[in-house]
């Protein structure tokens, strides 16, 4: 018993001590999954076949989008549906539109067509974005309507960059979206989207760890434009997604998990989809611990190890999976990867470029969309925009 409890505090000292240096663990005897990878043959994706997947993704949310502009919808039940009134429908369908809008101004092919249906999202947005609130005392979905609004108005901003007017207005809703976010943070720090334990003004929400990470990855993205966003709130995500981080860059799913660091939701294959985002937003605001190293490590560990995500993709029961693991994290978590290829040097990118681009591609499905979880009517349409952002992030230079 003694032994075991010296190996124990040897390997949790080692753990800290690598979280302290910004490196993944090394255990003994194991190899690591980017000595694998790296030993496997490449994956050469050819550029034609990713343009082609790129078209039929496309034509799906060009051939989907609602008449007045908006994308997705609370039709297409099923015997399980997630609780939801209609404010958080409307925050679904904010963020679904969010996300199809930027994901087209992204791969706008330059077509009437396309313009016109990137023109009415944008309107949508512009139109209702600012009307988005929290749905009662305990659904609180509407902060990924203000997270991915924000991403979705920088988009916009630098579409039309001659329209001075046009972009005044969406810098008054970026605003407007950040006023939001300090209305709707959590009492821990972050953010969450239910509040089971009070349902107070501001909201007792736990902080959620890759919600956080949502939300500071925007809130990067808009300070890029020149509206930055509140200091204080932006501190204190911060700190409450390093206070999720474990010793191997595994996250917490939240912070009421934090005395079971251990439960599968909480370990690598749980935290898979989490550390690609909450990697990403730390090192963009400056935590020295996200090294090149530990980005790689878990592009190395996305890759490899896909199957733990590949397993709860369109399960209809959100966690049923092994290591709890939700369908919804599936898109979620490449196209966070695809982000963080930024962040690593050049010559090493076109390898998780193919790698990632593979995965997406094989998925797609025959009507050309893609999506990972039956949420109403709304799984494919933001499946399809985090797709197609993904790929827009693996094509060569």
């Amino acid at each position: 018993m003694i032994i075991l409890r010296v190996v124990a505090v040897v390997v949790l000292a080692a753990g800290l001590a690598a979280r302290a240096g910004g490196e993944p663990p090394v255990v003994a005897g194991v190899e690591p999954a980017a000595a694998w990878i790296r030993r496997s043959s490449a994956v050469d994706v050819r550029a034609e076949d990713l343009d082609a997947a790129v078209a039929r993704g496309r034509a799906f949310l060009v051939g989907t989008q609602n008449p007045d502009g908006s994308f997705g919808s609370a039709e297409r039940t099923k015997d399980l549906n997630i609780m939801a009134g209609v404010g958080s429908h409307f925050g679904f369908r904010a963020a679904t539109t969010a996300l199809c809008v930027q994901a087209l101004i992204e791969e706008d092919d330059g077509s009437a067509e396309v313009a016109a249906v990137i023109d009415r999202g944008e309107r949508w947005l512009l139109d209702h974005l600012p009307d988005v609130r929290r749905d009662d005392p305990t659904m609180i979905y509407n902060v990924w309507a203000h997270a991915y609004g924000i991403q979705a108005l920088v988009a916009m901003h630098g579409r039309k960059p001659d329209d001075v007017p046009r972009r005044e207005r969406i810098m008054e809703l970026i605003g407007g979206q950040f006023d939001r976010l300090v209305k709707y943070e959590s009492a821990q720090g972050g953010w969450g989207y239910y509040d089971f334990t009070i349902g107070s003004q501001r909201p007792a929400s736990a902080s959620t760890s890759f919600v956080n990470a949502t939300v500071l990855i925007a809130f990067h993205d808009a300070s890029r434009i020149g509206a930055e966003p509140p200091e204080k709130v932006t501190r204190r995500a911060i700190a409450a997604t390093e206070e999720q981080m474990l010793p191997d860059f595994s996250y917490l799913y939240g912070m009421y998990l934090k005395w079971q660091p251990r439960r599968g939701i909480n370990r690598p294959g749980g935290s898979l989809a989490r550390s690609q985002a909450c990697n990403l937003a730390l090192r963009l605001w400056g935590d020295e611990r996200i090294t090149d190293g530990v980005i790689e490590e878990w592009l190395d560990r996305l890759i490899v190890r896909n199957g733990w995500l590949e397993l709860g993709r369109k399960r209809p029961i959100p966690h049923e999976s092994f290591f709890q693991v939700a369908g919804y994290f599936y898109f979620y978590g490449h196209y966070y990867a695809a982000r963080a290829l930024a962040e690593i040097p050049a010559e090493l990118r076109p390898h998780y470029q193919d790698n990632l681009a593979r995965i997406i591609m094989k998925v797609q499905d025959a009507d050309g969309s893609w999506w990972d979880y039956p949420l109403y009517n709304y799984h494919q349409p933001y499946g399809t925009a985090y797709a197609l952002m993904t790929l827009h992030r693996c094509r060569r230079p």
